[in-house]
């Protein structure tokens, strides 16, 4: 493939994604709470496991 072709096929795939690439059904408010939930539950079980500190 050829540096030409290769940026034609690029530029082709970059115009067909212009809605973006988010699922309609992913709210990133959910999914950051949810991040930060299962991120403290880790904190919460390491430090039960360092009670020499």
């Amino acid at each position: 493939m050829s540096l030409p072709t290769t940026a034609a096929s690029l530029v082709t795939l970059a115009e067909g994604a212009e809605h973006g690439g988010n699922h309609a059904s992913l709210n990133p408010y959910l999914t950051g709470g949810g991040a930060f939930v299962v991120l403290l539950l880790l904190l919460w079980i390491t430090t039960r496991f360092n009670r020499d500190r």
